[in-house]
């Protein structure tokens, strides 16, 4: 990549948006997972924080859904801590998805986690429940979901006895 650009290190501060958006998920598709962390540092810099932890949000769902039942997540999740802490929404949705796969791998967490988290994990645990969920998440969802929507979906996806 050319020097100035976003993987060289430094990002383009390119007008529009549109142009940034599009670099930064190239740049997304083509990091090693060694240089992650500082991809998602640089990128949270961008003066259209909207813009950019769309683009961060974008690559952490596509990695975490990868890495979920991996033995590496525990040390990928780690690594982006400190990276995403500058972005209160970006560092919630990692910390949903280590909620996920707490609840995916059937590990412990708290009841409480689950029903103030947001309504994409809330839809997500509810509408794909993991393995895991449904002795414990759907249940709880079913009863203290966020929405009725949720609600309607966790008690539809609580296997039946019988």
């Amino acid at each position: 990549m050319a020097s100035g650009d976003v993987a060289a290190g430094i990002p383009v501060r390119d007008p529009d948006e549109h142009v940034r958006f599009a670099r930064y998920r190239r740049a997304f598709d083509a990091v090693a997972p060694d240089d992650a962390a500082d991809l998602v540092a640089r990128v949270l810099t961008d003066p259209d924080p909207a813009m950019a932890n769309t683009a961060v949000c974008e690559y952490l769902d596509r990695r975490a859904a990868e890495l979920l039942t991996d033995p590496g997540y525990p040390a990928w999740s780690l690594e982006l801590t400190g990276p995403v802490a500058v972005d209160a929404f970006t560092a919630r949705r990692l910390r949903e998805w280590t909620l996920l796969r707490a609840i995916a791998l059937d590990e412990p967490w708290e009841a409480e986690q689950l029903l103030t988290a947001s309504n994409w994990l809330q839809l997500h645990v509810a509408g794909r429940p993991p393995a895991g969920a449904a002795r414990s998440a759907l249940p709880l969802l079913a009863e203290g979901g966020r929405t009725r929507r949720i609600r309607n979906i966790a008690r539809s996806r609580i296997p039946r006895p019988g």
